[in-house]
């Protein structure tokens, strides 16, 4: 049977250089393109009518065709759908699929769109055996372990009827999730020219989502992306915005050209102005870290870096919006006090519950210092590090830093192998500082939990694990002359 051609690459003098919908062999000839487009929206509208005449509702048949197609698209060409994953991640609503004693559990379209990926690159690996099912990464073990770590705290819980089963259940779902994520990105890389599309598509989405943020301004709320349920989630979004900046900021450092740059200081621009209006001071304080790695891991913008940042911090006081300066204000509001080093300090209430998170996290976590609590750990503790702590114990949270310090070791040295190759300097430059301010924000945020900064995180580290081993297949492919 003949081969499955798609266009050939179309390059965009946009954000990223090549924005392409490559060509591939699969199944039929590009002449039939066409009428197999026509045959399959035919055939999924008549599905809809039909589950809806048998009684289903509405929304419910939608998701069930939509789900159906992603399926047979991951199926046919996994890169396409990973790509509707990538504008899914911001671009999609979100479900209350029950409640624990804590807090609502919600599902977004994006976590049903990766798990459909997820079986039907599954379904692809078992016909074609040849393409393997992992890849080998540093990752592989610590998170293998730290699953099975989770998944046993979890079942001790269960048993010890500390949590309800079906949420445990949806909770451990939302935290392997992610880990699926890396796995079929790291396994379906084979060229760095598919690494550049997805960038290209991230990129693409970072500029939607904060063009949408911008228009919330005038309302005078705290932005947020698209599609919150239930009020917003401006923290969530300013986590999100670190790394993506962080990627915008790499870029900017190696473009590929002088105009391409222009393109990406138009995005920096959006994107910083959604951040700052995210009024999230944890966020604020974490972008600290993101750009101090940036100025330490380069040398030679490194003057201009630090000239930018010594103006930003001159000017923002004077320039920015009245909103940024009351929110700063508040945190010295003193409603609570607290010493440190000798000295009185006074902040509001949500600073005092995040410092005081720490203490109740550590009380929590002595009870149960082994396995912890299970997932998820009953009560609602905005740090990262206390609520691994809480829910796996000091063995889960041990080799959640584990993973942590593989992560931080492998971005680091795939920029420093990157040599000057741009695009592997500038993403693996961009993720390394976003990581290190992800790092902070998680002492104020449960950041390695939630799926709008978890998908293009873990998206992020498939592709630069996988940086040293696409260089590998190039060169060998080169040397057998193919």
């Amino acid at each position: 049977m003949r081969g499955l051609y798609l266009p050939e690459p179309v390059l965009c003098e946009g954000l990223m250089k090549p924005l392409y919908f490559y060509k591939r062999a699969d199944m039929l000839d590009r002449s039939g393109q066409g009428a197999i487009g026509v045959i399959a929206i035919v055939f999924f509208v008549a599905m809809i009518l039909l589950l809806t005449l048998l009684g289903v509702p509405l929304q419910t048949a939608v998701v069930i065709v939509v789900g159906c197609l992603i399926f047979f698209i991951s199926f046919i060409n996994t890169d396409l759908a990973l790509i509707i994953l990538i504008f899914s991640m911001l671009l999609s609503p979100e479900f209350v699929t029950g409640e624990t004693t804590a807090r609502a559990v919600k599902i977004r379209a994006d976590d049903i769109f990766l798990i459909v990926i997820f079986c039907g690159w599954l379904a692809k690996m078992a016909i074609n055996k040849e393409l393997g099912l992992l890849r080998t990464t540093r990752l592989n073990k610590p998170i293998m372990i730290y699953i099975l770590i989770c998944l046993f705290a979890t079942f001790l819980g269960v048993v010890a009827g500390r949590m309800n089963a079906k949420s445990a259940f949806f909770f451990l779902i939302k935290y392997i999730e992610y880990f699926l994520l890396f796995f079929m990105v790291a396994n379906n890389l084979k060229t760095v020219r598919q690494a550049k599309k997805f960038v290209f598509f991230l990129l693409l989405t970072c500029l939607l989502v904060s063009i949408y943020a911008s228009g919330q301004i005038r309302g005078g709320e705290r932005v947020s992306a698209p599609f919150e349920s239930a009020g917003s989630e401006p923290n969530t979004f300013a986590g999100y915005l670190i790394l993506m900046i962080s990627l915008i900021i790499a870029f900017i450092i190696y473009p590929p050209s002088v105009k391409q740059r222009m393109a990406l200081f138009g995005l920096l621009a959006v994107a910083g102005t959604s951040f700052l209006m995210t009024l999230s001071r944890s966020g604020w304080i974490s972008f600290f870290p993101a750009i101090m790695t940036l100025i330490l891991a380069t040398k030679k913008y490194r003057f201009q870096l630090v000239t930018l940042v010594l103006i930003a911090a001159i000017a923002l006081p004077i320039f920015a919006p009245e909103k940024v300066r009351a929110r700063i204000d508040e945190t010295f509001t003193p409603l609570r006090h607290y010493k440190f080093m000798g000295k009185g300090i006074g902040v509001d209430e949500s600073t005092a519950a995040r410092i005081d998170s720490w203490g109740i996290g550590i009380k929590r976590w002595a009870a149960k210092p082994i396995f912890g609590y299970g997932i998820p750990a009953g009560a609602v503790i905005d740090n990262q590090y206390m609520r691994v702590l809480n829910e796996s114990g000091i063995i889960g949270f041990s080799v959640f830093m584990w993973i942590l310090f593989t992560i931080f070791s492998i971005t680091r040295e795939a920029y420093v192998a990157a040599g000057e190759d741009y695009f592997k300097r500038a993403v693996s430059l961009g993720l390394l500082a976003g990581f290190m301010g992800l790092l902070i924000l998680s002492s104020a945020a449960s950041v390695f939990i939630l799926i709008r900064i978890m998908e293009p995180f873990w998206f992020l580290v498939a592709i630069v694990a996988m940086l040293p081993e696409l260089e590998e297949e190039k060169e060998s492919a080169m040397e057998t002359g193919s």
